[in-house]
């Protein structure tokens, strides 16, 4: 164990970022307890007691126009964050997803020489390639999560190590189907429909009419569909019919679904993990919507199609994203018995074969630590 504690700094923007970033320190608290960590991040990192500098509520937006409208306070934040790292001096950098933010930062505190692990990397093989360039200049180790990535970043000219994904974490749910059937007085005798929103509130807002036109016209066909919502913390929903249930923990929420209505997301991935059949959709602001048009350069939005390299999950995005459509991809996917439904499926076993095996948090941090030792001589 090193006599002088570890001091580690991780930038995580966003929800997402926050939990992968609480379970990445405590894997590397399990290897070296005399560590210290300070950053940017929410709850699941603060309750491993980093010290959280800004949290991702003040952090998290969304699209080009929301961006724009935050510039100030994002210039403000940095130039603190840059402040704050030329004084603490750590002895590494940990940058968690949110590229917008952490690839600047990298390229600000380049001659400070504090090695840089990026954890959770850009997509940059679905737009923005340009940043590849930058992330081989100032990166000391870039750790993948998602399989394909690997060999297209490292034909780049990037190294970078796949270590899995955190989705083949087998975690333990502290409740089983029964209790969670009965606390939402939900009956196995009918079809549920997960309604997954987004994690985001401009998501959400955007998302949410839609969501309900839906489902209504979904009742139509079956009377007594079981509609559950996943409610993402901090955000809000309405209006909310009564017999609509609510579930804080989206993953109870997809076990226990027939079904699910999903906006394009991570939230695609674990649905696919736990065997939910879905159909993705997806809506920005018009100008967000017709810059991504002529920036991406990807085929599939979702990221069960994307790692699989084909449709498996059908996607409805933008003016494609009506109540009249959802219904039609979604009605066949609520009977247990449909040969739509059963391709699906056999399609999500393709993907789950590609996510590794558990111990992604704890190969993470191997990984930063061997790296940190190295550097430290």
């Amino acid at each position: 164990m090193n006599p002088d504690p570890l001091k580690i700094f991780i930038v995580a923007g966003e929800p997402s970022g926050d939990l992968h970033g609480g379970k990445l320190i405590r894997a590397i608290q399990s290897i070296e307890p005399n560590s210290s960590f300070m950053g940017h991040g929410g709850d699941s990192m603060k309750n491993t007691g980093m010290q959280i500098l800004e949290h991702v509520d003040t952090l998290t937006m969304m699209g080009f126009s929301e961006v724009i409208r935050h510039l100030p306070k994002m210039i403000r934040i940095m130039t603190k964050t840059i402040e704050t790292i030329n004084r603490v001096k750590p002895d590494r950098i940990i940058l968690i997803d949110y590229p917008g933010f952490n690839l600047r930062l990298a390229k600000k505190i380049q001659n400070l020489n504090i090695p840089i692990t990026y954890f959770i990397l850009p997509q940059a093989w679905a737009w923005k390639e340009k940043r590849v360039e930058i992330m081989k200049t100032v990166l000391d180790q870039a750790l993948s999560i998602i399989p394909f990535e690997e060999d297209w970043y490292e034909s780049r000219g990037l190294p970078t190590h796949y270590v899995g994904h955190p989705f083949a974490e087998q975690e333990h749910l502290d409740e089983t189907s029964k209790d969670f059937y009965q606390r939402h007085n939900l009956t196995i005798e009918y079809p549920i429909l997960v309604l997954l929103p987004g994690s985001r509130q401009q998501e959400v807002d955007k998302h949410w009419p839609v969501f309900l036109k839906t489902a209504e016209k979904l009742r139509c066909h079956i009377k007594k569909l079981q509609i559950i919502v996943g409610l993402a913390p901090h955000v809000s929903i309405s209006p909310l019919p009564n017999d609509f249930k609510i579930e804080i923990n989206a993953r109870k929420a997809m076990i226990s679904g027939t079904a699910a209505l999903v906006s394009s997301g991570t939230a695609t991935l674990e649905c696919a993990v736990e065997d939910t059949p879905m159909v993705v959709c997806y809506k920005l602001s018009g100008i967000s919507w017709i810059m991504a048009q002529t920036m991406t350069k990807i085929e599939y939005a979702s990221m069960v199609n994307l790692i699989a390299d084909e449709k498996i999950v059908p996607e409805f995005l933008q003016n494609e994203m009506t109540p009249h459509r959802l219904v039609e991809a979604v009605l066949p996917l609520l009977n247990i018995k449909s040969k739509k439904r059963k391709i699906m499926l056999a399609g999500f076993d393709k993907v789950r074969r590609t996510l590794g095996i558990p111990g992604v948090y704890q190969r993470a941090a191997e990984a930063i630590l061997s790296k940190t030792k190295n550097h430290n001589g």
